[in-house]
């Protein structure tokens, strides 16, 4: 399996780059971020991964560890192949990503060409909990969307009621959890205080 190459940079197209190293050229089809990583550089490096099929061998490289994790968490959902995945993460960076799957936000999704309604709720509906386990940066910076398991959910549906949106919600649960607030009443009190202030 080749993980991380780096080497000369030999070409950079729209949607893959061609890395000499050892004397040997591998073209990667790369994410948006990893082009620009690599782009107007004469060395550069990706992190890949190597997808071998009956009709050859195909490297998908990506500009960070990070990236490349969210990209194996994408296509192992039912439905979305590498192709997919990559066009995702050229559309969105993975703080977008994992906040839009952590908030329900279907219509987010299905702004990425050729992703479809269904298989955006199917994203959602399999990489929530995996997201959970994540501290995604909301945009902006300066709070901590804690994506909320199905154990929070309640928590958010009764913020919601009271005509926050899903993201302050959220992020007000996150803030509740990170003070040591349990139990669904006292995780709500808790975030209610905070959207008050």
């Amino acid at each position: 399996m080749i993980a991380y190459i780096r080497g000369r940079v030999l070409t950079v197209q729209s949607d893959y780059i061609v890395l000499e190293t050892g004397g040997v050229g591998y073209q990667i089809y790369c994410s948006a971020q990893a082009l620009a990583s690599v782009n107007g550089k004469r060395e550069g490096e990706v992190y890949t991964y190597m997808l071998v099929k009956e009709d050859g061998i195909t490297l998908y490289g990506f500009a960070s560890m990070e990236e490349k994790n969210m990209f194996l968490k994408l296509v192992s959902v039912s439905g979305v192949g590498p192709k997919m995945g990559i066009a995702v993460l050229s559309a969105m960076n993975i703080n977008e990503v994992a906040s839009a799957i952590a908030l329900s936000d279907v219509k987010k999704l299905s702004t990425v060409k050729g992703l479809g309604k269904k298989t955006a709720e199917r994203i959602i509906l399999e990489l929530r909990e995996k997201v959970a386990a994540m501290d995604v940066s909301a945009k902006g910076g300066a709070d901590v969307l804690a994506p909320v398991g199905s154990a929070d959910e309640d928590a958010v549906l009764g913020l919601m009621t009271m005509g926050f949106t899903r993201a302050e919600s959220a992020q007000a649960i996150a803030r509740a959890k990170a003070g040591g607030a349990i139990g669904v009443e006292e995780i709500i009190y808790t975030a209610l205080r905070s959207l008050a202030k």
